[in-house]
């Protein structure tokens, strides 16, 4: 307190129940060249942890009272950090208020303050930072950084990452990704909105031809992949394999006929898909969807056998042989040189469309859908025994079907 012999001419005495009042006081004794640092309402300031107890926290700001963090500002702390406080630790402090000489301190709100430079110097600097993937929503991931929920939009998300994305809802694309570690960058800040937008493509040095490269790397023939066909042509469709396209050639997408793509398959739809082929000089990738599906030919054909007669109805002659229907769906194919004993120059010089004759199956190739039939070899004695075999299984299944005898 300022005696009254101290007041210089022109002043009145302060009353002792006022001096409390900081800007006055402060202003008095920078005058007296004084040079005490009283803290103001809504600074933010470096205090020293002075004690700790499980109700409030002091700490010394640089007045001769230390500020105090209690109830809901205690509270506030995540637990991790209250136990790591420490005697005489420096920790950031926001002056929320300054009751009857008591000054009110908020240590989250000034460490948010903190945080917020800091990210404002990685957008300048666009410095990469590490963190891990806490949640997400329908847009993309959420990413802490510098103790700041950040975003990072799908389109930010780095192509690998992308690659393994599967599913149509965000819990079937995001929730396995929680956990993961992940390289970010700030993109955006916006302090009055809280908003923090983040990239992991921007961290990233990867490109989408160095990731396909790396992908036709590891890639292996026959293997079976998950992707999503990302374009359509009117030669096949483009799949997405683990962040390269490869190519379903329009023959590979169904073991049916089709004139296009669209027919079997949509932009977006996620598919199974075979590795048939790799390309490396090339950078190409070859897959197939119907290798992956039952072959409709194959179960067919399965009900022949090579040297089984046949009843076949000719559809179709050519200089080098005739074509045979072996029913609705399977055609065989009679060469030139299996129609007759003698040497033809024409299959019309023995067959004619519209025919229906026996012949002879002499190869099936279920990996080119092929037939192969024969005319001159159905009295062939190196298929006696078959023909026996075959006339004795119909016997028996004609008794099996007849009626037995009964005597009156």
């Amino acid at each position: 307190m300022m005696d009254e012999k101290d007041v210089r001419p022109g002043q009145e005495a302060t009353p002792d129940n006022n001096h409390d009042n900081n800007g006055n006081m402060a202003s008095l004794l920078a005058q007296e060249g004084l040079g005490l640092d009283f803290p103001q309402k809504g600074e933010f300031r470096t205090g020293v942890i002075a004690s700790i107890n499980p109700t409030q926290i002091l700490v010394s700001v640089g007045t001769k009272s230390e500020g105090i963090i209690a109830g809901k500002e205690l509270e506030a702390i995540p637990a991790e950090e209250l136990a790591s406080f420490q005697i005489n630790q420096e920790i950031p402090v926001y002056i929320l208020d300054d009751k009857d000489d008591n000054l009110v301190l908020s240590y989250v709100r000034a460490r948010e303050e903190a945080s917020w430079n800091k990210v404002e110097e990685l957008l300048k600097s666009k410095t990469a930072v590490h963190s891990k993937i806490i949640g997400y929503n329908k847009g993309g991931l959420i990413v802490p950084v510098e103790g700041l929920r950040g975003f990072v939009p799908s389109s930010q998300i780095s192509l690998s990452r992308r690659a393994g994305m599967s599913g149509d809802t965000p819990e079937a694309r995001w929730s396995a990704m929680i956990g993961e570690e992940i390289y970010v960058c700030v993109i955006e800040v916006d302090r009055e909105r809280r908003r923090l937008i983040l990239s992991e493509r921007a961290a990233s040095t990867e490109t989408r031809e160095t990731l396909k490269e790396r992908v036709i790397d590891e890639l292996k023939e026959g293997e079976i992949r998950t992707g999503r066909v990302t374009s359509l042509a009117e030669f096949g469709a483009f799949v997405n394999i683990s962040g390269a396209d490869g190519l379903v050639h329009l023959s590979e997408i169904t073991w049916d006929r089709i004139q296009h793509p669209s027919e079997a398959l949509k932009v977006g739809q996620e598919v199974k898909v075979k590795v048939i082929n790799i390309d490396r000089d090339k950078r190409r990738i070859g897959l197939s969807i119907r290798q992956l599906q039952e072959d409709p030919w194959v179960v067919k054909a399965s009900r022949f056998q090579p040297g089984q007669l046949v009843e076949a109805t000719i559809t179709r002659l050519t200089k080098y042989g005739a074509f045979a229907k072996l029913d609705d769906d399977m055609e065989g194919l009679i060469h030139i040189s299996e129609i007759s004993e003698k040497r033809i120059e024409h299959p019309k010089e023995v067959l004619h469309e519209g025919d229906v004759v026996t012949l002879r199956i002499i190869r099936i190739d279920p990996q080119n859908h092929r037939v192969g039939l024969s005319l001159r070899r159905v009295d062939s004695q190196a298929f006696s025994d078959l023909d026996w075999q075959e006339l004795e299984q119909i016997m028996e299944e004609m008794d099996q079907d007849s009626p037995a005898d009964q005597s009156a």
